[in-house]
């Protein structure tokens, strides 16, 4: 039997990735050690609870920097004998403190089709550019925002019908098909990060890969 890549998921909300992970655990390659929320009554820590998953509190407003905030976290989290850290809607920037203690070893998942529309309001940003066509990236996390390199994406159409909450709950479909996969892929050694690049299969990737091409 091998032994399951330890995860904590980092989360600020409901935890709908979160919940995708947890139903995916069973036949996964990772599990889940800690879910670590910044926000006291965010509604995925029910999810852990429920789950029997440790969970952990960090109120943010309780700290008087990001790096006093950033190194509690570190502490908090290798305290758990954590190997991977899954961030799920979870609404801080991080500092190099934390972004470089993990690197490699950290995962965000963003909705948008990067480098396009990093940050927040990105369902708004596509429909007022009038873009064809919108999605998600999965990428690791560097000391930059949305920054670091993206392993998969998924696209979805953008109709003239869209609106901002069609098109978050299109996105989060595929979200919640494509978050499990790739922690997976994390969990059984077959995604790494070296030379700040995504290696995929112990072939360094030129180009993100595609959900529908899987």
């Amino acid at each position: 039997m091998t032994t399951k890549m330890r995860i904590a998921v980092l989360i600020s909300g409901k935890g709908s990735n979160l919940q995708a992970l947890i139903d995916q655990a069973d036949q996964a390659q990772y599990e889940i050690g800690l879910v670590l929320s910044n926000r006291p009554h965010a509604e995925g820590l029910q999810k852990a609870k429920k789950a029997g998953i440790p969970t952990a509190i960090l109120d943010h407003a309780q700290f008087d920097s990001r790096e006093a905030f950033d190194t509690a976290m570190i502490q908090i989290i290798d305290s758990h004998k954590i190997e991977a850290v899954i961030l799920a809607g979870f609404m801080r920037i991080l500092t190099p403190i934390f972004t470089d203690h993990f690197l490699g070893r950290m995962l965000n998942i963003h909705p948008s089709l990067l480098p396009k529309y990093p940050g927040l309001n990105t369902h708004q940003r596509a429909l007022e550019a009038h873009d064809k066509e919108h999605g998600l990236s999965i990428h690791f996390v560097t000391s930059e925002l949305d920054g670091g390199p993206v392993i998969l994406q998924a696209k979805i159409a953008i109709t003239q019908d869209d609106t901002i909450d069609s098109l978050q709950k299109k996105v989060q479909v595929q979200e919640h098909i494509a978050y499990p996969l790739v922690t997976n892929w994390l969990a059984s050694g077959d995604l790494m990060f070296k030379n700040n690049q995504v290696w995929y299969k112990n072939t360094p990737l030129t180009t993100p890969i595609q959900l529908t091409e899987l």
